[in-house]
């Protein structure tokens, strides 16, 4: 066999050569004209003629993602009253509820959880909170059972009250589960407030057409009130347990006692009381904490307090007691916390803090711009030292100072009818220990 000429195997590696550098020179101009219909431009060229930044595309993707994974900006909110903000949710905090052990006060959001907060944590630097997950849905109201043992919710898609047992661990923390089953659904028009008597014998719910129902805590409706009002704006349980009340439309607070036997068994609800007074339609109103003082807030800019330790059952009217200018009503929705004693009154419109002494009708603190969004819940806690307030991600605790001045003025007031020495003492150092509070928090009036 003879050898190929050398002249040939020179052509021949010439031709798989010049074969190889077609190839790539082809795949070359694929490559560009990709760049160039993803850029709209040459490829190698920048939109001023300069040469590319390799790293500027990876810049954009990092920016973007960390666009994406930025939450909204926090409402920074700062006052020398200011106790402290609660900061755990990630969505619109809509209610709370302190537990009426004191221990504990309870939020929801639309982020789909509820935490519960220590209470002996507010005044501290860390504040600890534990989290229950709505699963496919998130609460709009929640309220805690009586013996804080549990809580309720009402769920914004499923139109319905679900049940959260709490279940104590070995250190110290709480397991939520939910009940097998939520409540059935009855309500036809959107809820409006719920509640779980102290009594622990009854749950309401009402919604904003006319209807309030009474549920036993199986979920069976025991009694349909129809309020007559036009619309519901509000409804509420008193803290006796004994009554339940509505506002809304017309110009009145109506008031119904929800009657059990001796034996615990349900037997009816009967019309008990009305506050009458108010010139147009009441936004909100609240018990103090012995359920003998009521407050409310009306559309005719005023808000009122009323006696309502009343002998209903002999047609005896409740006492108006004060009545106090509250233009910010007359313009827009607003809501009320009334304090344990009855002594402060808190009004919130918008986003902004009113406190007024309910004694003398005078407004003596004022908050602004509190929260990023309206204010959609307002609460004191069970001792009156502290005032909660929620209408973004964060709840603002602020110190009573009405409620301490109040007790400075009443136990001056006392001291000087006080009959004995251990009376005297004892109002004397509750006296001085309100002037002290005062003092700390610089608000002692000179």
């Amino acid at each position: 066999m003879e050898l190929p000429q050398m002249p040939e195997l020179m052509g021949l590696s010439l031709l798989l050569g010049l074969l190889a550098l077609v190839a790539t020179a082809a795949v070359a101009r694929g490559w560009l004209r990709a760049e160039e219909e993803t850029s709209g431009r040459p490829a190698g060229q920048k939109a001023n003629g300069c040469p590319p930044d390799k790293s500027l595309k990876s810049k954009k993707q990092k920016l973007q993602q960390r666009i994406r994974k930025e939450k909204p900006q926090q409402h920074n909110f700062t006052h020398r009253l200011l106790a402290a903000s609660l900061k755990s949710h990630s969505g619109n905090i809509t209610c709370m509820d302190f537990s009426s052990n004191g221990k504990y006060l309870a939020t929801c959001a639309d982020d789909r959880t509820v935490r519960i907060w220590s209470t002996k944590d507010f005044l501290q630097r860390e504040h600890r909170s534990m989290r229950a997950n709505v699963d496919l849905d998130h609460a709009t109201l929640v309220r805690f059972s009586p013996d804080c043992r549990a809580f309720i919710v009402w769920l914004a898609n499923g139109d319905t009250l679900r049940v959260f047992k709490m279940m104590k661990r070995d250190d110290g923390g709480y397991t939520f589960t939910a009940t097998p089953e939520d409540f059935p659904k009855k309500h036809k028009a959107p809820i409006v407030n719920i509640g779980i008597a102290d009594t622990g014998k009854f749950i309401m719910t009402a919604s904003s057409d006319t209807t309030i129902l009474i549920w036993n805590l199986k979920g069976q409706v025991l009694s349909t009130i129809n309020t007559n009002h036009m619309n519901n704006t509000y409804a509420a349980i008193s803290p006796c347990s004994r009554f339940v009340a509505s506002c809304g439309f017309t110009p009145d607070v109506k008031v119904w006692e929800v009657c059990f036997g001796k034996k615990g068994d349900f037997q009816e609800v009967v019309r008990a009381f009305e506050l009458k007074g108010h010139s147009a339609a009441v936004h909100f109103f609240a018990f103090s904490n012995d359920s003998r003082r009521m407050a409310s807030v009306s559309k005719d800019g005023t808000w009122k307090l009323w006696d309502t330790d009343v002998e209903y059952k002999k047609q005896q009217d409740p006492y108006l007691l004060r009545t106090g200018r509250f233009e910010e009503a007359s313009t827009m929705p607003c809501c009320l916390a009334l304090s344990p004693d009855a002594q402060v009154l808190a009004l919130a419109s918008g986003s902004s803090i009113h406190l007024y002494n309910t004694r003398r009708g005078e407004k003596e603190e004022f908050f602004e711009q509190v929260h990023g969004e309206c204010i959609s819940d307002l609460s004191f806690d069970i001792t009156g030292r502290l005032l909660a307030s929620c209408g973004d991600r964060a709840v603002r605790l602020f110190h009573n100072t009405p409620g301490y001045r109040a007790v400075v003025e009443e136990m001056q007031a006392l001291l000087k009818r006080a009959s004995n020495e251990s009376t005297r003492q004892r109002l004397q150092q509750q006296l001085t220990q309100a002037q002290e509070a005062l003092k700390n928090l610089g608000a002692l009036k000179k």
